[in-house]
């Protein structure tokens, strides 16, 4: 699947909400403007924006997930499903929200299964509740079912964005006390995903990620220096070669219109500022704008608003 199109007012800052401020919307209005509706009950406004949004697969995600984080979602989702009895968009956004709430410990885990189950029997095509449990047993599940289920997603959407994500995080965590193993599977996952990928998929920035979820491990085991920018983790050959090779796929092939395209360059802004590439780093802070994402400017265990402003601010000063 090609990228979606650049959707209507997409890019815009949105009044009320302070620059800089952590929204996982992202940059998507009409996910902002849905969401503030179903606050106020008005279902409807979700069920026309995932009408809208199709088999855009990654677009159905990032909404489905946003939306399944709000606190109010599963009494609305369950409303719509009383008004519409069998529908596959309000199975999904029920099914999501309830992992979420598991996630946080206010449902039974088995209660999201069964939900995730139902939705994705009605819709077999689609991938976003295979997504809702790979969330779930991300945290979860043993390694067999999070493989299991990656697996189901990639068979309904090869190019998944956020399911690479996903277990590109998970991959990281073996041998948490291995140190920096270059071999290390998490590293041959990313490139054999980017390799499979088309040439202009933003999965060719996932050989980034797995570097810097591998870094979020070692920190936390005492591995590796607890500041990013001075542990040395971003300036070795093979990461030097990593990093090259996804600001250079950024420069020739960057999509304006994906859903998660704000995640890639917080990551791609967070390695060429921790490799001491100021101006690079200065060019994806630009585009970021106002939309940084909380990881990886949290890893190993920092306040992201605060690492993020301190970062954009040394980038764009000239300074590294």
């Amino acid at each position: 699947m090609s990228p979606p199109p650049l959707h209507p007012g997409r890019g815009r800052r949105r009044p009320g909400r302070p620059a800089g401020a952590f929204d996982a919307a992202l940059d998507d209005v009409e996910l902002v403007a849905a969401r503030a509706a179903l606050a106020q009950g008005r279902w409807q406004a979700v069920r026309g924006l995932l009408a809208h949004t199709g088999d855009d697969w990654d677009a159905r995600a990032h909404r489905v997930t946003v939306l399944a984080q709000e606190p109010y979602t599963v009494a609305w989702a369950r409303d719509w499903l009383l008004a519409e009895p069998g529908s596959a968009n309000g199975s999904v956004l029920l099914a999501a929200a309830l992992v979420q709430r598991a996630l946080r410990g206010k449902e039974k885990p088995a209660r999201a299964r069964e939900a995730c189950r139902t939705a994705a029997a009605l819709a077999p095509a689609d991938p976003t509740p295979w997504l809702a449990l790979l969330l779930l047993e991300r945290t979860l599940g043993p390694e067999e079912e999070v493989v299991r289920l990656f697996d189901e997603v990639r068979h309904r959407h090869a190019d998944h964005h956020h399911a690479h994500h996903l277990m590109v995080a998970r991959l990281a965590e073996r041998r948490a006390t291995a140190g920096l193993d270059p071999l290390h599977e998490v590293y041959d996952f990313a490139h054999w995903a980017a390799e499979q990928a088309p040439a202009d998929s933003p999965l060719a920035i996932l050989p980034v990620v797995a570097h810097t979820e591998r870094y979020r491990v070692l920190a936390a085991a005492g591995q590796e220096p607890p500041d990013p920018h001075g542990s040395g983790h971003w300036v070795g050959r093979r990461a030097r070669q990593v990093m090259k090779a996804a600001f250079d796929w950024w420069l020739e092939w960057e999509h304006e219109g994906h859903p998660r395209r704000l995640v890639d360059l917080n990551f791609l802004a967070h390695a060429t500022f921790c490799e001491g590439r100021g101006a690079e780093a200065a060019a994806l802070f630009h585009r970021i704008g106002d939309h940084p994402t909380p990881a990886p400017w949290c890893y190993p265990d920092r306040e992201p608003l605060t690492a993020f402003r301190a970062a954009r601010e040394r980038a764009l000063g000239g300074r590294t």
